[in-house]
């Protein structure tokens, strides 16, 4: 599922949008501009649904912060400014799709599910596919050149995520946050001990490869050249 940040600081609006949103994603609700920053820089949402008129910070402030931190966690503005100026400065300022309120209750779920395919590089089947590597989202499997990679669940999970994020650096704390959830009663080390699982359940297919350790730093999920296009 996928996991989702939303800023709105009407409460009741934002139940009603929690309960659209709950049947793809995991919801967080935030009800004002400064916890909107700090959560949005943690970096471990799929998603962000942005009102623009908030408390403490405007949703244009937290937007242009999150730009300017190379945060680019896709944004779907959700405003009652409906001006064509108003748009053009949400696009202008790192937004990557403008719904005004009122809305339609289908029509926030198809643009949070299609912005959610594109940025996420998901396709119309709800597969993730990276070269030869497929995660089937719907029946969490894996298969790499159509043979089936066993994965508990955690190992699934954090393939997933770092399938999203290729190419970029996540940190333990991010990996243990996204995946586990920061009142966890666990520790941090359990994210060593689930990388060091899945890189061996990888490594039949030399797949392991793609993971690279960055000490004191994190992880980085990064495909060679020359499988991308297999």
């Amino acid at each position: 599922m996928l996991k989702i940040l939303l800023v709105e600081d009407d409460e009741i609006l934002s139940d009603s949008i929690l309960e659209i949103l709950s049947e793809i994603g995991e919801i967080t609700q935030i009800y004002d501009g400064a916890e909107a920053l700090y959560e949005g820089e943690r970096g471990i949402y799929d998603l962000i649904v942005l009102d623009l008129m908030l408390p403490t910070m405007s949703g244009e402030q937290v937007l242009t912060a999150l730009r300017k931190k190379s945060i680019y966690t896709p944004v779907l503005i959700l405003t009652a400014k409906d001006g064509l100026e108003d748009k053009v400065n949400g696009f202008k300022n790192g937004g990557d799709d403008y719904l005004t309120k009122p809305f339609h209750r289908e029509e926030l779920l198809l643009r949070v599910q299609a912005l959610a395919r594109r940025s996420l590089g998901m396709n119309g089947k709800n597969e993730l596919v990276i070269g030869p590597l497929c995660l089937e989202l719907d029946n969490r499997q894996a298969s790499f050149k159509g043979n089936e990679i066993t994965l508990q669940g955690k190992e699934f999970d954090l393939l997933h995520y770092l399938m999203q994020n290729q190419g970029r650096i996540i940190t333990k704390d991010q990996l243990f946050d996204r995946i586990w959830g920061f009142q966890s009663d666990t520790t941090l080390t359990v994210v060593e001990v689930y990388m060091s699982n899945l890189r061996k359940n990888l490594k039949p297919w030399e797949i392991d490869r793609w993971i690279k350790t960055l000490r004191n730093v994190g992880y980085l999920f990064e495909v060679p050249e020359d499988v991308k296009h297999e």
